[in-house]
């Protein structure tokens, strides 16, 4: 049902318009005031889609007041109703926020082709909300999968940030989750709602990356047929993520330096400036003490980028995090191939958690997406894991298989450990074991 308020202090025109559209459609529900204070009222308590409102009131002038409705409402549509229509006035009311300004009494026809426009664009515009609040919830902090103490301990420095303007330099190994944490800063972020731009500076050379990032203008290099915009303009007033950023070239640095302390740029082609606003969240693998030392990435840029720098953990230091990111790709493989359900054994999550995971977070996703595809039944288990999983060296040197007791003992410890935080007289207590003979095991065992 849409609901409509009509706004004006001659009760018998007011009720001749409620009658117009309560003839049209049972669709709509109409409240009615005459005056600014009365439909202030209603609007407090009450969600309205659209406004028809007359522009002289007893207590105030319509085209003023579409401001006050948009900062309530910012949703509803007005339609402004005027005895006397002039030009200036109308101008006024479309740039305070109206969706149209029409001649009280001219033609009662207009007013429902008008609605239904103003309706449509109201249900679009909920819609766009819509959809934006499932996207923001989908990147926030909430989604991102992890109760290990490391991982809690980066969600908290990301949250913090999140609230600032500050750029970030998210360091970790390939494949420990470095985009999905810089989208849960930004959809935490004051610019939520405005651009999320991300580039892997890996990905291209020095040429097209200056053309990427700052866009370049027709005819200013070879094949440079027409102008492009770079992704620091497509990011205006939103977020950029640099991927990889110590893959950028030395002199290619010194460009992306000055739009850090400028917010200025200029495209390739070009001699005047332009102004952007950009957060910038980068991300790196690499050592940057030592390529500083080796003179290939810059300091003044390194300081400019890590304002605020946050570590994700490789995987095989956030191990109680396994079955929890396994569950949740089983989950999502379970329906892009077509299975009702995938749920992991005890077995096959014993056997993801001894792994060293070179590749950390992607390699998991890849190893599940595999077991899915190959899985028989409901179930994931030994059988659906590559044979190199089934033999994997702890850190020790020792080698155990999957089935053996020993395997099984080294998962029980670690789990008891997780419980304890770290507590290893308490986990001795709980194992009902000596507390060298625990040392003995952690280092058998490489724990």
């Amino acid at each position: 049902m849409n609901t409509i308020l009509l706004v004006d202090d001659e009760e018998k025109l007011r009720g001749l318009v409620a009658r117009i559209i309560k003839l049209e459609s049972g669709d709509f529900i109409t409240y009615e005031a005459g005056n600014i204070k009365d439909a202030l009222a209603l609007l407090a308590v009450q969600d309205i889609d659209v406004v028809i409102c007359d522009v002289k009131l007893p207590d105030g002038n319509g085209v003023d007041f579409v401001r006050e409705i948009k900062a309530r409402q910012p949703l509803a549509e007005i339609i402004l109703l005027t005895a006397f229509g002039n030009i200036p006035d109308g101008v006024k009311a479309i740039k305070n926020g109206a969706y149209d300004y029409i001649t009280k009494g001219d033609d009662h026809s207009k007013i429902i082709p008008l609605l239904y426009k103003a309706i449509e664009k109201v249900d679009l515009a909920r819609r766009v909300r819509q959809l934006e609040r499932q996207i923001g919830q989908k990147y926030t902090f909430d989604q991102v999968i992890g109760r290990s103490r490391v991982m809690q301990e980066a969600v908290a420095l990301g949250r913090k940030v999140a609230r600032s303007d500050t750029s970030v330099l998210l360091q970790g190994e390939t494949g420990t989750g470095k985009e999905v944490f810089a989208q849960a800063i930004h959809f935490e972020s004051l610019r939520r709602n405005k651009p999320f731009v991300a580039i892997n500076c890996a990905a291209f050379s020095k040429e097209l990356l200056e053309s990427e990032l700052f866009g370049h203008k027709a005819g200013a290099f070879t094949g440079a047929v027409k102008d492009k915009k770079g992704l620091f303009e497509e990011a205006h007033l939103g977020t950029l993520f640099l991927d990889e950023v110590g893959e950028m070239a030395v002199d290619l640095q010194s460009k992306l330096l000055r739009v850090l302390e400028s917010g200025e740029f200029l495209k390739i082609g070009e001699t005047k400036s332009r102004k952007v606003d950009v957060r910038i969240i980068s991300a790196t693998n690499r050592d940057f003490s030592a390529e500083m030392e080796q003179g290939t990435f810059r300091t003044d840029l390194y300081y400019r980028l890590s304002v605020f720098s946050i570590v994700l953990p490789p995987l095989r230091e956030r191990r109680e995090d396994i079955g929890e990111l396994a569950r949740y790709f089983a989950g999502f493989y379970a329906a892009k191939t077509g299975k009702r359900q995938l749920i992991p054994t005890d077995g096959y999550l014993g056997a993801l958690e001894q792994n060293s995971w070179r590749g950390n977070i992607r390699e998991l996703k890849n190893i599940i997406e595999r077991s899915a595809i190959l899985a028989e039944g409901e179930s994931l288990d030994l059988d659906s894991l590559p044979a190199d999983l089934l033999q994997t060296g702890a850190p020790a040197g020792k080698v155990l298989s999957a089935f053996s007791l020993s395997s099984a003992e080294k998962l029980h410890i670690r789990k008891v450990l997780n419980h304890t935080r770290g507590n290893k007289a308490e986990a001795a207590r709980l194992l009902e074991i000596g507390i060298a003979t625990l040392y003995r095991k952690i280092e058998e065992f490489g724990l």
